[in-house]
Parts: structure tokens; sequence; C-alpha cells
């Protein structure tokens, strides 16, 4: 552990004793629940700290008590071996508990999922992503609903979902950006590989005290559904369009036979967008001090390449490659999403150093 840590951690433990002297003498509620908290955030890092320091001196110990007593070198020289690995896990645990908590990381999530370039490729390739989200989120027991699904040709133009559940948008913010896929296309007779690429958006959800949304602020139109569907679809004006008149967002939801739902499930998606909305703009004024590519989320980044030829897959923004892409198609994400989450907690860690 360097010494800059060391430092950091100490003080968080002097921190912890003022803390606990606090709560010991104060007794109005308000002080006593804010001191609380804060008592709970710093134990958590300092007895993880305590655990390392103890790790550390039973290595030390043992590699002293080894070099004195050739009968037992083995034995202790093994123990010690065992206790820096003790050190090495704690200290990750450590870095990881002192990176703050995204508030955002607890809210359900909207995933966007749009055809770019590539034509009827692309279309195919879109409707693609949504199964591999679509399994990903049965792995971890998220709730999926299809919020919205535009066919086009073989595929989908767009394709809309829910993910709810525990950590659905932590699981899912590092998707954010354009997904280039290269393989043969079905309908390819000379064998060529062509790139092809869909962008995906990753909204919080929004609740309705996160986004007020004022009912003269937005048209509503009806429309007759258009493509597959029950007996009612194609025969009512069951299909919404909401516009939002301050900032021109439109949202159209046409899956329901009913009016009302396909009304409530397009409002969801309005609110998610303008959220989103605003949190850009926040974090636009932060932009001179988080400008690196793993934290910025950019739908117009290519984030990852899925080569078909070579079962690879590549995320660009940490150079991180794994050849197993029939597992990640079936929702097997967890090596690349946990490595640009470690990613980010590292940078996030030192801009805060």
């Amino acid at each position: 552990m360097d010494s800059r840590l060391r430092t950091r951690l100490e003080a968080l433990e002097s921190e912890l004793e003022t803390v606990e002297g606090e709560l010991a003498t104060t007794t109005e509620p308000g002080s006593m629940a804010e001191l609380g908290r804060r008592h709970s955030a710093l134990s958590q890092v300092t007895n993880l700290f305590r655990a390392w320091r103890k790790a550390a001196q039973d290595e030390r110990e043992a590699t002293e008590l080894a070099a004195q007593d050739p009968l037992l070198a083995d034995e202790l020289l093994a123990l010690a071996a065992e206790r820096r690995t003790d050190m090495d896990r704690l200290e990750e645990a450590i870095r990881a508990a002192l990176v703050p908590e995204d508030p955002l990381d607890k809210k359900d999530v909207i995933v966007e999922i749009r055809a770019a370039a590539g034509g009827d490729e692309a279309a195919i390739w879109a409707g693609d992503l949504a199964r591999m989200y679509g399994r990903y989120a049965d792995r971890h027991g998220l709730k999926v609903e299809n919020l919205e699904a535009t066919e086009s040709g073989p595929g989908y133009s767009k394709v809309t979902l829910s993910l709810r559940g525990r950590s659905a948008y932590s699981r899912m913010r590092w998707e954010a950006g354009v997904h280039r896929v290269q393989r043969v296309p079905a309908t390819e007779s000379q064998g060529r590989i062509h790139t092809s690429t869909a962008t995906v958006a990753v909204l919080p959800e929004a609740e309705e005290v996160d986004v007020v949304i004022e009912p003269q602020d937005v048209r509503l139109d009806t429309f007759r559904s258009t493509g597959p569907g029950g007996q009612s679809v194609n025969t009512t004006d069951s299909a919404i369009r909401l516009t939002h008149l301050p900032t021109g967002l439109t949202v159209s939801c046409q899956d329901e036979k009913s009016q009302l739902q396909n009304k409530e499930k397009a409002f969801r998606i309005l609110r998610a967008r303008l959220y989103q909305m605003k949190l850009d703009e926040q974090q636009a004024a932060m932009a001179e001090s988080r400008r690196d590519q793993v934290r910025s989320g950019d739908r117009s980044e290519k984030i990852r390449t899925y080569n078909f030829k070579e079962s690879r897959v590549t995320d660009h923004r940490i150079g991180l490659t794994v050849y197993r892409l029939n597992d990640v198609l079936e929702g097997d994400l967890d090596e690349l999403v946990e490595a640009v989450a470690t990613a980010d907690r590292t940078e996030r860690l030192a801009g805060d150093e």
C-alpha cells in the first residue's frame, strides 16, 4: 500500500474517533442521524484498513521468525504468503470502498438500442443486442419489459427495454455507446465480412419527483398502430405520440392494445430522456475534470467490437479482448462490465487523491 493511501486512511481513522466522540455527547436528533450515517461510512473503510494492518503485521512477524527458526521456516513462509494475499485482497476492497457511491446506481434503467450504419445488417444487430441484454438481465434477476420495438426489414430500427431490479443502472451504465459488429451477413453470397453498428443509450429511469412534466408542455397525438399485433391493433387509434414542446423531444408507443398503456410507457420514456438531459447538463459543467473515455459513455464513441470470424469481443475503452463471443451474446457480460467498472473506480480514486 502506498504512503498516500495510508495517510488518507489514517486521517479517516482520526475522523472516526471524532465522530464517535460527538455521537457520545449530542442529543439533537438531526445531528445524531447525520453522525450515524458518517460513522457507518467511515467504519466500513477503517475496519478494512485495520484488517489490512493486522495482516501486514502477521506477514512481517512470520517472515522475521522464519529467518530465526529454520525448522519452521517453510510453514512460516507459507503463512507470510497467505497474509500477503490477504493484504492484496483487502487493499482492493479498501480502494473500492473509498469511491463514493453513485446515487444513480440503484435506479432502474431504460435501454434504447438503435440501428446505425449498415442497413439491414445493422437492424439485425440491434435485435441481437436487445436479446443479449435480455439474457444478461435474466442472469441477474432483473425484470425485462419491452417498451417499444420498431421493425425494419429483417430486424429493428429501434428497440426500447426497461430493466428493473437491484443495481440495474450500475450493471448497464457501461453499455452506452456504439457497438460495432463484424461478420458475414446471411444474405452475402461472396462471404465478405461486413461492418455494421448500433447505438445503445442507457437512461436511469426517472421518478416523477426527479422530473416534473407540466401538462401544458406536452402535446399528445393518437394514431393507428402499424405492424403485426393482436385483434385490436390496426383497428383503433391506440398508438400514442408525445411531443415535449420546450425541448422538441418526441416519443411514440404502439406496442400495447390499450391507448392508456401506450401513454404510460411513452411518459416513462420521455421522463427518462428529460432526466438524462438534465444529467448531461450537470456533467458538461464538470467536463474539464471528467474527460476520460471510460467515464463519458457518449453514444458517439465506439466502445466495443464483436468479431464473429475470430469469436472476439474487444472493449476499446480499456483495451480488453475476450475470445468467447457466443457466451457474451448469451448474456455473459460480467467480465467485460466489471473490467470497465474497475477501471472507472481506479480513475475516480486517483482523481480524489
